[in-house]
């Protein structure tokens, strides 16, 4: 009882600590990139400074919300062992905390649709009831609420998930809700179903969908699948497909937005002298030490972990984690930024 404890402690501060660089993160990188809040000049009205920062804050709340569903929904399904198609004791666990953060991603967004409501129509909260018609109308609002529809539903289906066909199902779910929002970023560029805007989308996507299985995933091992060594060797295959795809995206979908569909390759120069850029730079550094790390993993750790050492495993996996909440954090400030 006392090690479960320890477990359960040593896991919320984890858990808190993710979550606080995160934010510390967006923070600093919307400051530094110029994608910051700035105070309206006198005279003029608008949502306000509170609630122009909310939108992040709560974008990345429901984004570590999201990644936090998604990865305990692939272990329940995928990653951890089943008996006859019926979930183990740790994929029932898993599905009952994706079902807390499921609601947790809902309420986020929801505060995310009405405080983009708020700043794109440019009214403080306290009258956007009475310009509810102009909110209805906005891209972005309808995709949040979309979103919303789908974790509302998820979070239903995983109260009640007992088995790996459910399971699957929520993990189908876990993926429309989080394509809603990807359709009114900066993927849509210029408006239309151009060729560039495509690309730029569906690159987008993929990039999302493999963060969240190779985060999310990361994160449910060490919360569930401590004692489960296939489990491990598993999700060392899926993280290993998952980093091809997001560096590769990733380097796609930045290009198109430096310059690349237009003026040639902006590797060289917006990559070094945009806000934009530096921040797609850093992100660039980060996921370069991830896959630092997962080679550690498979050259070092791995054997160790095989070898019934444990020990080394988990700490470094403890320290990727963190670092790859800093990435999200950084994604979340680039989705702000000019």
């Amino acid at each position: 009882m006392t090690m479960q404890t320890g477990e359960r402690t040593s896991g919320r501060l984890l858990g808190l600590g993710v979550v606080a660089a995160g934010l510390v993160v967006m923070v600093v990188a919307l400051v530094a990139a110029g994608g910051a809040p700035k105070p309206l000049p006198a005279g003029l009205t608008g949502a306000g400074t509170p609630v122009s920062w909310a939108v992040p804050v709560l974008r990345l709340l429901a984004d570590v919300a999201a990644i936090a569903t998604g990865g305990a929904v692939l272990a329940a399904a995928v990653l951890l062992p089943a008996t006859d198609g019926k979930l183990g004791k740790q994929g029932l666990r898993a599905c009952q905390d994706a079902a807390v953060t499921a609601g947790i991603w809902a309420v986020a967004s929801i505060g995310g649709l009405l405080t983009t409501a708020s700043v794109i129509i440019g009214v403080p909260m306290s009258q956007l009831a009475a310009r509810a018609g102009d909110a209805g109308s906005l891209n972005q609002v309808r995709a949040l609420a979309v979103a919303v529809v789908f974790t509302a539903v998820l979070a239903v289906v995983l109260s009640a998930c007992r088995t790996v066909a459910t399971a699957r199902v929520a993990l189908v779910l876990t993926a429309a809700a989080l394509t809603g929002p990807l359709l009114t970023g900066h993927g849509a560029i210029g408006g239309g179903a151009t060729f560039w805007s495509v690309l730029a989308t569906s690159s987008l996507i993929v990039h999302v969908f493999s963060a969240t299985a190779w985060i999310g995933g990361l994160g449910s091992l060490l919360r569930y699948g401590r004692d489960h060594v296939e489990a491990v060797e598993k999700f060392s295959r899926l993280a290993l497909v998952c980093a091809i795809a997001i560096g590769t995206t990733g380097l796609l979908t930045a290009e198109i937005h430096l310059g690349g569909r237009e003026d040639g390759w902006g590797l060289i120069t917006q990559w070094v002298t945009s806000g934009y850029g530096a921040l797609v730079l850093a992100k660039a550094v980060a996921f370069a030490l991830l896959v630092w790390i997962g080679w550690r993993h498979r050259r070092a750790t791995l054997p160790a972990l095989a070898a019934n050492q444990p020990a080394a495993f988990w700490r470094l996996a403890a320290g990727e984690l963190i670092l790859m909440t800093v990435a999200v954090g950084l994604a979340v400030a680039l989705s702000r930024t000019p």
